[in-house]
């Protein structure tokens, strides 16, 4: 099995250097004000010129894309530039044709320039968006379909406490995710206010990365709080040892 990472999400290079050096795979810069907070992008190449090249930067464009679908692809484009490795865009309220047409755009975008950069997309497992897209079957199947590199799952509302997304998906929901994925050769991405006594059991699902920002910082309780690098390396120690 390949090595399953751990991405922290920060706000900053001082965030950044915590995170790094208390061993997470995959630094993403964010505002983590909502579940795919966008950054600026001198922010963005702050952060990447502070760490070792070797280590990847993932950032997104937002959670919704409604507004306008090319200001999307501008986007993506411009983070890119920016030093960001790996790109998550939030199609958050669209059905499966809709997140396929942007998507299909949105890789493409991407990978015209930066062909060996990584673009997942984000959908979300909160009740009002499952009506209209199922992220366990419909994810996966977008995936393959618009050539990303992957799929995240994640919780769209983060100022609910109840909505978690062990509360939302059960574990054999998302092993479920994870082999669709896997079969149709793309990665596996999970987040949604995860804590870290889920980390063994999620970890257990064969995820490939696992995204988190609440549950390392002081205050687990706090989005806006400051990564710890305490709470970093606990993360870091959930993986399983024959996988790190």
């Amino acid at each position: 099995m390949a090595k399953q990472r751990l991405l922290i999400s920060i706000r900053g290079r001082e965030e950044a250097l915590i995170a790094f050096k208390s061993g997470a795979d995959i630094i993403d810069v964010e505002y983590p004000a909502s579940a795919l907070g966008t950054p600026y992008p001198l922010n963005i190449k702050a952060i990447k010129d502070s760490l070792p090249k070797s280590v990847p930067i993932a950032t997104n464009i937002g959670e919704e894309q409604r507004e306008r679908r090319s200001t999307a692809c501008q986007a993506v484009l411009g983070v890119a530039l920016a030093g960001a490795d790996i790109i998550k865009a939030g199609m958050a309220g669209y059905n499966y044709d809709e997140a396929k047409y942007l998507g299909g755009n949105i890789v493409r975008t991407v990978k015209t320039w930066f062909p060996n950069k990584k673009v997942i997309p984000a959908v979300f497992a909160d009740k009002k968006f499952v009506k209209v897209f199922n992220p366990v079957v419909d994810g996966p199947r977008l995936g393959r379909s618009i050539k990303a590199d992957g799929v995240l799952i994640d919780t769209f509302d983060k100022k609910v406490k109840s909505n978690q997304l062990l509360k939302l998906l059960s574990l054999e929901k998302i092993k479920e995710f994870v082999k669709r994925c896997h079969s149709y050769g793309i990665e596996a991405w999970i987040a949604g206010s995860v804590r870290i006594e889920d980390m063994p059991s999620l970890w257990g699902t064969g995820v490939d990365v696992i995204c988190v920002r609440g549950a390392a910082c002081e205050n687990s309780s706090s989005r806006m709080a400051t990564v710890a690098k305490e709470k970093v390396k606990a993360l870091v120690n959930s993986i399983p040892r024959s996988l790190k």
